[in-house]
Formats: C-alpha cells, structure tokens, sequence
C-alpha cells in the first residue's frame, strides 16, 4: 500500500516538475495573430511549346513502325537545324487493333514530339513545315523558368511589405506597442499559365498559324505569426 502510494506522489511530483520546466521553456503568449499577404503580377509568357504525332495503320507492324520513325526522325532532323529550338521525342506507342469477332486486323503505331523556344516565329514556321506530315495535337505558351524565378525575387519583396503593412494595421487595432514575427513560411508556387489548344491535320503544306504568348500571372504567398506586444 506505502509502496504504490509512494510511487502516485512520485508520479505527480514527476509531473508538476515537467510542467514547470515546459513553462520555463516555453512561456505563455499573448495577443498572437496569424496573418497572410500576397503579390501578383502578370508577366508575358515567353516560351512556346508545341507537340506534334503521327499514327499510321498496317497489317506488319515493322513495316508501320519504319514509317512512323522516318517522319520523326526526319521532323527532329529539321527542329534540329533551326537555332534556339529544343525538340525531343514524348512518347511512342504500338498496338493492336481489332475487328469483328476480336480478330487481329493489324497495328497501329504512334510517335509524338515536343518542340520549345522563346523564338515564337521561329517555331511558329517549324510547326507549318512538320505538319506536311504530322499533326498538332498542342500549342501553348508559358512564361520559361529563369524569367518565372526574377519575377518570384521581386514579388518576395512586395509580399513581405504587404505582409509587414498588414501587421502593423493589426498592432494598432490591438493598441500594441510593437510586435514580433514569431515565425514566416514563403510561398512562390503560385504560377497560372493559359495554354492555348490548337489541332491540326496534316496537308502537303500548312501556313504558319498566327500566335500570340499573351500573359500568365506569378504569386508569392507570406504566411506568418506575430505577437503584438
């Protein structure tokens, strides 16, 4: 009985000291506000991208798969040969097709590429050329990685002086002397680009279609926590 009443007080003493020591490290706070604030701004897109396939039918497989890859390789030949024009292959794909009764009735291959560039005439005349013999299943435009990131730098700025005004507008309403920033989370993953879609069929020759990157817009977000004092 002295045993097990010995080791609740034990226990209890055990807990109050914890709690003090929490308390000592950890003191109570007052008057603590979360707080948001932001920057926007629109930026024009300066970076074109276009994807462009082939599919071809066949009863031989091989025969259809030799077709495809000479128009692909042939379209990355020519992107190759224009200056500031990145192309790559994005995907490639052989299957079966079915007739009546499940019967195999032959293959179908399909090859696609992807072409980009901050040069929009450029690409615009590329993407007229290869449609002799692909289509265009994609055409979009964004702002490119290293403009994106200058503009998040500036915006960084704005957003913090927001987020400074707004405290300061918290700190009078609470008639606080002052206030410290307790902690802050920064936040540039707000980006919204406006793709443009666009499908083309293939023609022994296709005039360059009329583009126009237009903007998209760039977000920093600031998160954080003050305690007015």
């Amino acid at each position: 009985m002295r045993t097990a009443l010995f080791a609740s007080l034990f226990a209890c003493v055990f807990l109050v000291a914890a709690g003090n020591a929490r308390s000592a490290e950890e003191p109570l706070r007052y008057n603590v506000v979360d707080l948001q604030a932001e920057a926007q701004r629109e930026i024009q897109n300066d970076l074109m991208t276009a994807s462009l396939y082939v599919e071809q039918s066949g009863e031989n497989p091989a025969r259809v798969s030799d077709s495809v890859n000479k128009i692909v390789n042939e379209a990355l030949r020519v992107a190759g040969n224009i200056k500031n024009v990145k192309a790559s292959t994005e995907g490639y794909q052989t299957y079966p097709v079915y007739g009546k009764n499940k019967q195999l009735e032959g293959w179908r291959v399909r090859s696609e590429i992807r072409i980009e560039s901050k040069d929009f005439n450029s690409l615009s005349n590329l993407i007229g050329k290869l449609q002799s013999t692909m289509q265009l299943s994609y055409l979009g435009f964004t702002v490119s990685p290293e403009a994106r990131r200058q503009a998040e730098n500036e915006l960084i700025t704005q957003a913090v002086s927001n987020f400074r005004e707004r405290a300061d507008i918290v700190k009078q309403s609470l008639n606080g002397r002052g206030y410290k920033l307790r902690k802050m989370s920064i936040n540039t993953g707000g980006f919204h680009p406006r793709p443009l879609l666009a499908r083309g069929i293939a023609a022994q020759e296709v005039a360059a279609p009329n583009v126009e990157g237009g903007t998209s817009q760039v977000t920093v977000n600031v998160n954080g926590t003050i305690e007015v004092e």
